[in-house]
């Protein structure tokens, strides 16, 4: 979609992996920001912006070699293609996670607050480290979805938290005044079946492990015989840890499109026959080159509902598992996999389901 911006137009785009092209690259509150941002000189100013999911802000912002932080392989392949798509330079921008970013001092940021507010108090523990003394950091987001511990956690964070007036249902909270830098715990630990395991601030399902997966976890089966098996949308990597019980040989591969996930499962597997893939798509093994994939694949991005880039992956697990290989994955009941699946395998099994999720088994290529 086009934006004009600053007597300049900008083609924005969603990835063509998502069909509902009614949704915008970018939101109201991305506007807002803007327009605050307006008010500032940017010239000799290190800016950084924050889950800037399809690349809106960065491109609009491009002069001005930003640093993006991202926490999303998606996000920042969507980033760099609309950089690309309207003909700006990637390397005026430096790409980084939460876990990487340079000591360079900042002095002026933008922030879409992600619905995790763990994760927006982690980017606020990242930054905390590099603001100067008078930096301010713009934070929007949609009315809807205001909750008073967004102040809470800004104000762990600065001394100055002011909030303004709502704009096409957005506002922004604009933070001055940094707090002295404090080590704080940005990671939880949750005990499951005698391991605990660690994650990240903003990686998936925070206080216990998904119910989902635990449900998958009970009632899994694992060919002692598979030589080659892939957790995909991997998170903490508490089901590679439930393959690895059944299956101690295999080369294991842990697959999530969050960088903090991955992360995170590498505190939790250790052994030398594991690895770990930050990407959000199989393009980099070969066709039948796993045995057996196992998944609880997301449908819930920020705040929409979106199956589309979870029928892309079904789409290549597809390509991927060998010809006597097997597919297990576990799903709510309401989102219908089934139908998507028989697009692509020939036999499909419910292994077990309760009132709110089922297993699937799915064999065969067609």
């Amino acid at each position: 979609m086009n934006f004009q911006y600053q007597q300049q137009s900008y083609q924005i785009s969603r990835p063509v992996s998502e069909k509902n092209q009614s949704l915008k690259a970018w939101s109201a509150a991305d506007e807002h920001l803007l327009q605050h941002l307006e008010q500032h000189s940017l010239e000799n100013k290190e800016l950084v912006i924050l889950n800037d999911r399809f690349g809106f802000l960065t491109s609009l912002m491009h002069a001005y070699h930003p640093t993006s932080i991202q926490t999303n392989k998606s996000d920042e392949n969507a980033t760099q293609q609309n950089l690309l798509d309207n003909q700006l330079e990637l390397t005026a921008v430096s790409f980084v996670t939460p876990l990487t970013i340079s000591e360079k001092k900042l002095d002026i940021g933008l922030l879409k607050i992600p619905k995790s507010l763990e994760l927006f108090r982690l980017f606020l523990y990242t930054l905390s480290a590099n603001w100067k003394e008078d930096a301010i950091l713009f934070c929007g987001f949609m009315t809807r979805h205001f909750s008073p511990q967004m102040l809470s956690i800004a104000e762990a964070f600065f001394e100055e938290v002011e909030q303004s007036r709502a704009w096409k249902k957005s506002r922004v909270l604009i933070l001055k005044k940094p707090k002295a830098f404090q080590e704080k715990n940005i990671m939880h630990q949750i005990n499951f079946e005698e391991q605990v395991f660690q994650q990240y601030y903003g990686v998936f399902s925070a206080k216990h492990i998904d119910y989902a997966s635990q449900f998958l976890i009970e009632h899994l089966s694992i060919d002692p015989k598979d030589q080659r098996v892939l957790d995909l949308a991997s998170g903490n990597g508490v089901l590679a840890a439930a393959v690895r019980k059944q299956n101690s040989t295999c080369a294991l591969h842990l697959l999530d499109d969050s960088y903090l996930a991955i992360e995170s499962s590498k505190l939790n597997l250790s052994a030398a026959n594991t690895f770990f893939h930050c990407d959000n798509t199989l393009s980099n093994f070969e066709d039948d080159y796993f045995d057996c994939v196992v998944s609880n694949p997301p449908f819930h991005f920020e705040h929409e509902i979106n199956i589309q880039p979870s029928l892309t992956l079904f789409r290549e697990v597809h390509r991927c598992i060998s010809p006597n290989g097997c597919f297990i994955l576990v799903a709510n009941k309401h989102l219908n996999y089934k139908t998507h699946l028989s697009l692509l395998f020939t036999q499909i099994n419910i292994v077990n389901e309760n009132s709110k999720f089922i297993i699937y088994e799915c064999r065969h290529k067609v």
